[in-house]
């Protein structure tokens, strides 16, 4: 009887070992196993603050909510605020972010401008007022209504986004596209094929002269996006896009 309850209690074990060794395997190649992530893959973003600016009671502010929900997901914390919102309300915060959903006549002459935090926008009217370009629209910035690809003249930079060099199409189909005529200081990543000068992906340095010989307290980045062409990006539109956010977070190299 002792033999045979050993065998038992030995079979039983011998299953529960098996099965333990099922599961961690099951569990290894499904990727179940909740591991932390690879140092290489984690995103600079992670942890970040954002202050998001816009228009809260706009008809395009549902385009800022997927805008918000793709940050989220790459692991920022976001505040969105109305374009009424007071400057100090960017204090503390990693970035800036100002939405074409705001009036840029609203904003003329935005004390935004002299946030000592990293900003990104995508709305070409304000460039003026926060000095990327000069003041002449139609010269100076602009948009096109209806525009797809762009030429990428700067691929090595990390504000490329890996993308490679020459058209690319950011959009399936034509739709906005805003343009700036950036200042030397600028770093131009990609312009409107056949507009050399029509920068529609650009960034400053901080520390680098902007227009009106306005020194950049901060990293600055200028996208093409219009007010509902966010979820309309192609992989390389989204790569230049998440780009820009890592570098304008990043600090400068010293």
């Amino acid at each position: 009887m002792f033999s045979k309850m050993s065998k038992s209690v030995q079979s039983v074990g011998a299953r529960a070992a098996l099965t333990l060794l099922a599961t961690a395997v099951a569990m290894a190649s499904s990727g179940a196993a909740a591991a932390p992530p690879d140092a290489s893959t984690q995103q600079v973003t992670n942890h970040k603050n954002v202050l998001y600016v816009t228009r809260l009671t706009h008809r395009d502010r549902e385009e800022d909510d997927k805008v918000r929900a793709h940050l989220e997901q790459r692991g920022m914390t976001v505040t969105m605020v109305d374009q009424s919102a007071p400057v100090s309300a960017s204090e503390g915060e990693d970035l800036v972010i100002i939405s074409s959903v705001v009036s840029a006549r609203d904003m003329v002459g935005t004390a935004f401008r002299d946030v000592p935090v990293p900003l990104l926008t995508w709305e070409s009217d304000l460039f003026d007022s926060l000095r990327f370009t000069g003041q002449k629209k139609g010269e100076d910035f602009g948009e096109v209504s209806k525009e797809h690809y762009v030429n990428v003249v700067n691929a090595p930079s990390p504000l490329a986004g890996g993308v490679a060099a020459g058209k690319r199409w950011v959009y399936p189909r034509d739709d906005e596209m805003g343009w700036g005529r950036p200042a030397p200081g600028a770093t131009v990543i990609a312009t409107i094929c056949g507009e050399p000068t029509h920068a529609v992906l650009f960034g400053y340095e901080k520390g680098a002269t902007m227009d009106y010989d306005f020194i950049a307290p901060a990293r600055r980045v200028a996208v093409f996006l219009g007010n509902r062409s966010f979820e309309k990006l192609s992989p390389d539109g989204a790569a230049m896009f998440d780009a820009a956010l890592d570098w304008a977070v990043t600090p400068p190299q010293k």
